[in-house]
């Protein structure tokens, strides 16, 4: 008996090679060089399959860097934002992680191609933030409103202005390359944020 091709599983295949091909090909040769064209060649599939899925090739590029992030999320059995009681080691914690994956040259690539692009193109740049960013931002979000309920964060602690204070000179440092991004580093901002006015109904 003849079995029937599983037509699912190759299209899961197909769009994990593009994927792939995508976050292989704008590390080669940056995203200004990066095409539909030759993402479509390195996967092995056509061009027209790739438009099937996505509309361009930034859009390839966004899904790729969201499969890279869970897969490492999974790679780490991650299971939320830690919450052991103890808030400034939990920041130290994520922020540690998050310099280990920005000196990934797996994550370098994609992620500074897809800032670039998003900051010329107010569409992409808005999914960039809304699939990509924001979700992450809402788990530091989180945390810090858990610190607050428990007491050791100012009930009038603006959450969200304390999450951009601990992310953004991170984020300013790695896209700038102004210096080498350190784990000394993260635990000195973590530390500068909490004893600065943030964490002091904790300190």
């Amino acid at each position: 008996m003849t079995k029937t091709p599983d037509a699912t599983r190759r299209s899961d295949r197909s769009r994990r090679a593009v994927l792939d091909a995508a976050l292989a090909l704008v590390g080669e040769v940056g995203y200004n060089k990066l095409t539909v064209e030759a993402i479509a060649a390195r996967a092995g599939v056509g061009k027209q399959t790739i438009y099937r899925w996505w509309p361009s090739k930034a859009d390839v590029l966004l899904d790729a860097s969201l499969a890279l992030v869970d897969g490492a999320a999974q790679e780490v059995r991650w299971a939320g934002f830690p919450d052991t009681g103890d808030l400034a080691a939990d920041l130290k914690h994520v922020l540690r992680a998050t310099v280990d994956q920005f000196d990934d040259e797996r994550y370098e690539a994609p992620l500074r191609a897809l800032t670039a692009a998003g900051a010329t193109d107010p569409a992409l740049g808005a999914r960039f933030t809304a699939r990509l960013l924001e979700p992450q931002l809402a788990l530091y979000e989180e945390r810090l409103r858990s610190a607050q309920e428990a007491g050791q964060l100012a009930a009038d602690t603006d959450l969200r202005l304390t999450v951009e204070m601990l992310v953004g000179p991170l984020t300013y440092r790695w896209l700038l390359r102004l210096a080498p991004l350190t784990h000394d580093f993260t635990d000195a901002l973590v530390d500068r944020v909490l004893g600065g006015g943030a964490g002091g109904a904790g300190r």
